[in-house]
């Protein structure tokens, strides 16, 4: 088996130099870029598992770095912040972050959450169900593709492990912590509040009103549940 692929995107040498010497250390490929326009070509060429991207670069910011490299990669991206305001970490997570972390921060902790996500689960194909019909929606699994009316929807891989696990259990209620599990993973450390506002770019992907949803229910108080009637496998 290859070694995991790990981009370290920050402009910090001192910091760069000693995140790698820790990912290295656990047998990772581990490559570098110092601003925002070599990350996305970086990307692009060297494919990596995981992206370690940090807010401020020179060039483009981290969160465009992270809107260009969502419309071709779908590598899991840790963003870095030394601002703990929460609107940084909710846009970067609603163009399509993983996870988070503020600086200062210890270098083991973003090894732990990097083989957090190389470990993450993906949602499970199920024996003999090749894909799902839930009314105009149809979830093609081993493809991993959407299509509503019949027109393709572009989900990233978080939004479409989201849906699958819901689908595939309509009108059970999930609680944040137990998405949490099936999709990030039971050593998942983060907010868990992550799954609101992934949950939310998956409903604006479906077109779905929350006040009168379609597809995703939110339960009050006990979590979100899949409510498409006349399902088929």
């Amino acid at each position: 088996m290859s070694a995991p692929r790990v981009l370290v995107v920050d402009d910090e040498k001192a910091m760069v130099d000693l995140v790698r010497e820790y990912l290295a250390a656990e047998g990772m490929d581990v490559a570098i870029a110092r601003d925002g326009p070599s990350a996305v070509e970086a990307v692009r060429e060297r494919r990596p598992d995981v992206v370690v991207l940090d807010v401020m670069l020179p060039g483009i910011d981290g969160f465009e770095v992270l809107r260009r490299v969502r419309t071709f990669s779908d590598a899991y991206v840790i963003m870095l912040t030394a601002r703990a305001e929460e609107i940084d970490r909710i846009v970067g997570l609603s163009v399509g972050a993983d996870d988070y972390l503020v600086k200062p921060f210890s270098p083991r902790e973003l090894v732990a959450r990097v083989k957090a996500l190389l470990r993450r689960p993906r949602a499970e194909l199920r024996p003999g169900a090749g894909r799902l019909e839930l009314g105009a929606l149809v979830i093609d699994q081993p493809t991993r593709t959407v299509t509503l009316r019949g027109n393709p929807v572009a989900l990233t891989t978080i939004e479409f492990d989201l849906l699958l696990t819901l689908a595939q259990e309509a009108g059970v209620v999930f609680a944040r912590t137990r998405l949490l599990d099936r999709v990030w993973g039971m050593d998942y450390v983060g907010d868990e509040h992550v799954v609101d506002v992934h949950l939310g770019n998956l409903r604006r992907k479906l077109g779905d009103d929350a006040a009168r949803p379609t597809f995703i229910e939110t339960v009050r108080g006990a979590g979100y549940r899949f409510r498409a009637l006349g399902s088929r496998r």
